[in-house]
């Protein structure tokens, strides 16, 4: 089955210890914002996505091989059928760590990256002509504690990604309070220690995830554990890191449990978005090009329980949500003007999705 070329591919990730059987293929209709399923690759526990600059192929990880949280994690190379849109696997690695949580790929599309929250290190993985990941080239074993005694006893590494100048990459540990750097040597596909070689965040605040603006001279990470986001600035050619602002992600008043999870920039620039698990909400700020501060435009309903992860469509014109507890995919419309949410009526079930991953189809 080929995809229609006035749809968009939507792979979702999940956890398979329920119903859920591994990588869902869905088409997206940017026009209405409805979905439609297209198929499974069968995995376990797929709980991030990421695919190369081409599109090509697309990279999971294992976050809890066999349901044991104590083994080595997996991160596995799919091909991506240009015509269906379907998987095949390629091949897969070794994390070197437990519990990888979090894959991405560099701006060359020879890199491909994994955080381990369990061990609290991180990988990096050369990539072949055909997709095919190689033997890792670089392990970083981070260390030390966090503010929580409880959530930060050892380091949690839980994001990794490149900035826009694809010379460092930045690792977000939850565990021990810490933007990490390092230097990417992307024709070696290696990882080494950055200068700084960390940035010292709020201690309890645990970071998360981590976004750029697009001229690459901001840098935003929101935090699980202080359901706060902090704005920085950022030095693409000395990697240094300035603290801003930290705002809130809940709000004022609000006294529930809560949880930040996912953090993304709208196309246009203009408005940054994150999910509040507990809140069960999308948290908006207007963005400050300038100074690179934000402001709080709203929140809005999930539509379901638990946002662990959720995409914003190329257009910019509606927000695709993961809630894992309730086992559904709910999309809201974007104002174009404004960047509130609206409901829009479409929803998908399927059982605990955690990634979405949004591709076009080729030309």
């Amino acid at each position: 089955m080929s995809t229609p070329k006035n749809k968009l591919r939507l792979y979702v990730g999940t956890y398979t210890k329920g119903e859920s059987e591994g990588i869902y293929l869905l088409h997206f209709d940017p026009a209405t914002g409805a979905m439609e399923p297209v198929g499974v690759t069968p995995a376990e526990n797929p709980s991030f996505l990421a695919s190369d600059p081409e599109g090509r192929w697309i990279y999971a990880v294992d976050e809890l091989p066999g349901g044991r949280a104590d083994a080595m994690g997996i991160v596995t190379a799919y091909h991506i059928d240009q015509a269906s849109g379907a998987l095949e696997p390629i091949n897969q690695q070794p994390t070197h760590g437990t519990v990888p949580c979090y894959v991405s790929v560099d701006a060359t599309g020879k890199v491909a990256m994994v955080a381990n929250y369990g061990s609290g290190s991180v990988a990096a993985y050369p990539i072949g002509e055909g997709g095919a990941l190689g033997q890792a080239t670089s392990v970083h074993q981070h260390r030390g504690t966090g503010g929580d005694p409880a959530r930060q006893e050892g380091p949690h590494a839980h994001s990794i990604r490149p900035d826009t100048t694809n010379r460092r990459v930045l690792a977000a540990d939850l565990g021990i309070d810490q933007i990490r750097l390092y230097q990417l040597d992307a024709g070696a596909a290696s990882l080494l220690p950055g200068d700084p070689i960390a940035v010292d965040v709020t201690p309890g605040s645990g970071p998360r995830h981590l976004e750029f603006s697009h001229d690459g001279r901001h840098l935003y990470a929101i935090n699980e554990l202080g359901n706060t986001v902090m704005a920085y600035g950022y030095d693409g050619d000395s990697g240094a890191i300035t603290h801003l602002q930290t705002i809130s992600a809940l709000p004022d008043g609000w006294s529930g449990t809560s949880y930040c999870a996912d953090l993304h920039l709208h196309p246009n620039g203009r408005w940054l978005y994150g999910s509040n698990r507990g809140h069960d909400s999308i948290v908006g700020y207007a963005v400050d090009a300038a100074s690179g501060e934000l402001s709080l435009i709203g929140h809005w309903s999930c539509g379901g329980a638990w946002p662990r992860n959720f995409c914003i469509a190329p257009d910019g014109k509606h927000v695709l949500v993961a809630n894992q507890n309730s086992d559904n995919i709910v999309v809201l419309a974007i104002d174009d003007n404004t960047g509130a949410l609206t409901p829009t009526g479409h929803t998908f079930e399927v059982g605990a999705p955690v990634c979405l991953l949004m591709l076009p189809v080729p030309a």
